[in-house]
């Protein structure tokens, strides 16, 4: 019994050295459910995104489907794994398993937060290419062609946070039909700042462009603000106009850009309000114009649906649309002159 007792301390000791006492059975179990549930969980969203977001997904930027696959085989080799029998684990491997499942469940919400908004109709039917706009549309980018006299004039225009590219087709398709060729970014993962280099990369893929009007929704107009800032001094196809719907720049360029500035904002927007469109005056240049659509709000900038935290409209969807549209070839042809 004195032997017995001595070698106790001996056990215990062993076990506190090979992290063995650093949690019970139980303590195991509940961790094995929690990684069953995230694995779950990333299945669902995935399944989730699917169903509501395939158009996006299909016809938007390849990262994020690539990362919506990614997740799903993550997510069923982790379930997999979660039902085979374990052995015993050290205490520092189930503090590893803590912090791996922590991880992935704030990405299983990442993906869930990043799942776009499908372009809906008349964006859908304004894909189509007629007598007098060839539509083409590519990995990355959308490009609407006049097929009669193309002006020397081109349109780059940022979608908006999560958006897909398409939900603009309706609102700039009378750009392509009045000349103007009209590209339209795929964002990677459908954020503009992701997408800082597209333009640079756009200009010198159409040499017959000489000069371009930037423009962008929400936080794709924040980016082309960027844009333009910096292109305006491009000596063979410089930046001529900055084109803003529902957005502004995110630091003062008052004094250094020198291209024209044409704001569009809605007066229902709960998002880009009145309030912060009217404060934008002081970070643009002086002789920028705005203009306001009575009664719209944010969304109806693109065809994309309800937007989260948007307010309510008390116009017509399409009133709005054909006002946007009319303003836009009208700031576009005064540069083109």
């Amino acid at each position: 019994m004195n032997d017995a007792a001595a070698g106790a301390p001996k056990k215990i000791r062993l076990r506190k050295a090979t992290g063995h006492l650093s949690s019970t059975p139980a303590d195991a179990s509940r961790i094995i459910w929690v990684v069953r549930v995230a694995a779950a969980a990333g299945v669902l969203v995935v399944a989730w995104a699917c169903l509501t977001g395939w158009g996006a997904i299909v016809h938007g930027h390849p990262l994020y489907a690539v990362l919506l696959l990614a997740t799903l085989l993550a997510s069923v080799f982790v379930g997999w794994r979660s039902v085979r029998p374990r052995r015993s684990s050290p205490g520092w491997r189930r503090i590893a398993r803590v912090v791996l499942v922590v991880a992935s469940i704030a990405w299983i919400a990442l993906i869930a937060w990043l799942r776009p908004f499908s372009a809906l109709e008349p964006a859908l039917t304004a894909m189509g290419s007629d007598t007098s706009v060839t539509v083409a549309e590519g990995p990355t980018r959308i490009v609407m062609t006049p097929t009669g006299a193309n002006s020397r004039t081109g349109v780059f225009f940022q979608p908006g946070a999560k958006v897909d590219a398409r939900a603009y087709a309706a609102v700039l398709r009378p750009l392509a039909e009045s000349g103007y060729t009209v590209i339209i970014p795929k964002q990677p993962l459908g954020i503009a700042f992701l997408s800082v280099t597209a333009f640079d990369s756009t200009r010198a893929s159409y040499p017959g462009i000489t000069r371009w009007v930037v423009g962008g929704h929400s936080l794709g107009g924040t980016v082309a603000a960027i844009e333009a800032d910096s292109g305006d001094v491009d000596p063979v196809a410089p930046v001529v106009g900055l084109l803003l719907y529902a957005s502004y720049p995110a630091n003062d360029i008052s004094t250094s850009l020198t291209a024209k500035v044409l704001s569009i904002s809605v007066t229902s927007d709960a998002l880009a309000t009145p309030d912060k469109i009217e404060a934008s005056r002081e970070i643009l240049p002086a002789g920028s114009t705005f203009s306001a659509v009575g009664g719209a709000v944010h969304a109806y900038f693109g065809d994309y649906g309800p937007q989260p935290g948007d307010g309510t409209p008390t116009v017509s969807h399409d009133d709005a649309r054909v006002q946007i549209s009319r303003d836009s070839v009208a700031f576009v042809a005064q540069l083109s002159e």
